[in-house]
């Protein structure tokens, strides 16, 4: 399982973290992955000043991505985090 952690802090969420939210769950259900990505969201990642916060993988091992932008997405997905759920499947 794969942990897909969205930054839902106020300065997050002026920034777009509920679009982009919105677009990884579609994504997710579309490609039929919802017992090996698990979305979730949590409030301030420390990168305010950077855009909307994601980080793939767990608190320790994983990678934390900054300025995710609701129009990049889709592509942030098949580029960041299908991959990963096809390496650990």
């Amino acid at each position: 399982m794969i942990s897909v952690v969205i930054c839902v802090g106020s300065s997050c969420y002026v920034r777009g973290s509920d679009k982009v939210a919105d677009v990884l769950e579609a994504l997710i259900h579309k490609e039929s992955l919802q017992n090996q990505v698990e979305l979730m969201g949590t409030f301030c990642m420390e990168h305010c000043s950077m855009g909307v916060s994601v980080r793939v993988g767990g608190a320790a091992e994983g990678m934390v991505y900054r300025g995710v932008r609701p129009e990049d997405a889709e592509a942030f997905f098949y580029d960041e985090i299908l991959p990963r759920v096809q390496v650990s499947a």
